[in-house]
């Protein structure tokens, strides 16, 4: 299973050209990707620089073969009454067995810049590994108060999902909504998470948890360290441009589920592509 997971800035490349064919063209350098998980896709905001169009309807045409689930963390309208939409995109070629979007929490924080966030979850079946809640997120920028309170959501909806896993619900095949779901520990929680490794919501996301009865400890675990030991994590934001920052840094992560970790065989950075502020990832498992 390969995933390619990018902040695509509205696909804004640092030439200020909104191109979303470039998205594509780039993540499909990095590889023959099964998933591909987009943040800040934007449909009707027209006075963002570059005035990015449907940018759903346009993933769609170039991604002949796969399914596009867009979770717009948000979802609003102009006086005039046009709806403006912006936030997680993903595409999959894989069987798509449920989706999800779930809104992450937003405490107020007064005076501080800020806006809704959310967490997309398409679970598909890979061939070889069987049901995977791919997650994708773009957490807080601005507030800390924030983006800690989502972090420790990201964990939580991670331990609910995996005491589903442990103790579903009853079977029902009666074709209406209580039908039984599909539900797996097995999850890819990817994105833009606005924060480096160094700061303190990096290791609540990964802090271990038991379910009830159940002596294990589950846990999500950062997939780079898994291929690459101690090495630093290779920078995925402010290579090129320094406006957010003086030096570059790592906040785009891959997160692996406890029993998927073993399966983690590549995670790289393209650490060329100007096609958007951040720099894509690609993860591959077998």
């Amino acid at each position: 299973m390969k995933l390619v997971t990018w902040n695509t800035q509205w696909c804004r490349g640092l030439d200020d050209v909104v191109d979303v064919a470039r998205i594509v063209d780039g993540a499909r350098a990095m590889a023959d990707f099964d998933v591909l998980c987009l943040q800040e896709i934007a449909h009707g905001f027209d006075t963002l620089p570059g005035q990015p169009g449907n940018q759903p309807a346009q993933l769609q045409a170039l991604l002949p073969g796969f399914r596009i689930f867009f979770g717009a963390a948000v979802d609003e309208f102009t006086a005039d009454g046009k709806r403006q939409r912006f936030g997680n995109l993903i595409a999959t070629r894989l069987p798509v067995l449920q989706v999800q979007h779930h809104a992450l929490p937003w405490p107020a924080d007064a005076g501080v810049h800020s806006m809704p966030r959310m967490c997309s979850v398409v679970t598909v079946r890979d061939a070889a590994i069987g049901p995977v809640r791919v997650m994708t997120t773009h957490l807080e920028y601005y507030s800390k108060v924030q983006r800690m309170a989502q972090a420790r959501a990201l964990r939580q909806l991670h331990i609910d999902a995996c005491a589903q896993a442990a103790a579903p619900p009853l079977k029902d095949d009666s074709g209406s909504p209580f039908q039984s779901k599909t539900h797996t520990p097995h999850a890819i929680l990817c994105g833009d998470f606005n924060l480096a490794a160094s700061e303190p919501e990096y290791p609540v996301i990964q802090t271990p948890f038991q379910l009830d009865g159940d002596a294990a400890a589950h846990a999500l675990h950062d997939a780079w360290p898994l291929v690459h030991g101690a090495a630093l994590h290779a920078p995925t934001f402010r290579l090129f441009d320094r406006t957010y920052g003086p030096e570059p840094v790592a906040c785009d992560f891959v997160f692996i589920s406890e029993g998927l970790a073993s399966r983690v065989r590549r995670i790289e950075v393209d650490s060329v592509t100007r096609a958007s502020d951040h720099q894509p990832v690609v993860v591959e498992l077998g």
